[in-house]
């Protein structure tokens, strides 16, 4: 266990890499309640979303999700969200470490906008349950078709009494959902959706672990390290969860930057010659020069190759170029690699436009 923004959470719980292969072969189930939890309604919700997201989300339907970003007035990441349109609200899921951030910038931005903001983070509990079997088992236990829902949706119904919604995403690259429920119930339901945690089950536990190793290979960008508000989401690779078209917080800057041709520096993936694992602020170089920095990298466990994300030189990220790493003093050879690393077989590569 673990201590993260006031949380306490498992970092593993029998090792990251059976986690690891748990969730790419059958499923896991991850508490992951600590990810803030925030609820917006009222005549100028879509207005005031509109001016804090940058995504357009007056084209958003009821029952859909999806992924957007928050922004200061200089075009740098707030946070990442997925913000989700029910028939009365919408639902936001941010990052814990943000969450106090986030509450006091919507607090700052609403102004005369008839909108009211509640923090169900504390009143509420969530997991996500993510590998190729999970939604066959899930079918099984819950009262709605998940079977039948598409990426990226969810529904809200009940069970013995008790509400919970149900999200069709994720954070691993796998399928899978994600489950909001009463607090007081999330214990019960975790053991009813994992069952007996034994060799051969179809869903086991995981922890923070397994689910940063997964993430990774998916090339799904992290809070504080690909993501900070220093960071622009062109640089970032995440235009396409950016409405340049309407007026939000940051976009003049974020229109310079398209305007003049784009970011100067682009995130990339790296493949490494070895199994030395390139750190965080690492830096990246060609022919000894510094021309970037590392955000993450791991040892894949499913490709078995050392593997990183990094912010490089706009010039000098093409895609099958050499470069070399700074590890402690002594360099290790890489090379460019298209993200993301890896891609479940029903999946067309690259991010989805979700």
């Amino acid at each position: 266990m673990v201590e993260y923004a006031g949380w306490e959470m498992p970092l593993l719980y029998r090792s990251i890499l059976d986690e690891h292969q748990q969730t790419r072969n059958s499923g896991s189930l991850f508490d992951v309640s600590h990810m803030g939890r925030l609820s917006f309604s009222g005549k100028d919700v879509v207005p005031f979303l509109n001016k804090v997201l940058t995504r357009n989300v007056a084209e958003q339907r009821i029952g859909q999700s999806r992924y957007s970003l928050v922004c200061n007035e200089a075009g740098g990441i707030l946070d990442d969200v997925i913000i989700s349109k029910d028939t009365k609200n919408w639902m936001l899921v941010c990052n814990a470490a943000n969450r106090a951030k986030l509450v006091n910038h919507f607090k700052q931005q609403l102004g005369s906008f008839n909108v009211e903001m509640t923090d169900n983070t504390e009143s509420t509990g969530m997991v996500a349950i993510q590998g190729p079997k999970v939604v066959d088992r899930m079918a099984e236990i819950l009262p709605i078709d998940v079977k039948a829902m598409k990426r990226y949706s969810f529904e809200t119904s009940s069970y013995m009494l008790i509400k919970f919604t149900v999200f069709r995403s994720g954070y691993t690259g796998e399928d899978g959902i994600e489950l909001v429920l009463p607090a007081k119930m999330a214990g019960m339901a975790i053991k009813f959706a994992a069952g007996s945690d034994h060799e051969g089950a179809t869903i086991r536990p995981a922890g923070l672990g397994a689910r940063d190793t997964l993430r990774m290979e998916a090339a799904m960008p992290l809070y504080g390290h690909e993501l900070d508000e220093a960071t622009d989401p062109l640089s970032a690779g995440l235009s396409w969860a950016v409405d340049l078209n309407k007026e939000f917080i940051g976009v003049g800057k974020l229109r310079d930057i398209a305007a003049s041709g784009g970011p100067k520096r682009k995130l990339v993936g790296l493949e490494l010659e070895g199994k030395r694992i390139a750190r965080q602020g690492s830096a990246v170089l060609r022919e000894g020069k510094p021309v970037g920095v590392v955000t993450s990298g791991t040892l894949s466990p499913t490709l078995g190759k050392s593997i990183a994300m990094a912010y490089v030189d706009a010039n000098d990220a093409i895609v099958g170029s050499a470069v070399s790493i700074d590890l402690k003093g002594s360099t290790n050879a890489a090379k460019i690699v298209p993200l993301p690393f890896y891609t479940r077989a029903e999946k067309k590569p690259g991010m989805p436009g979700i």
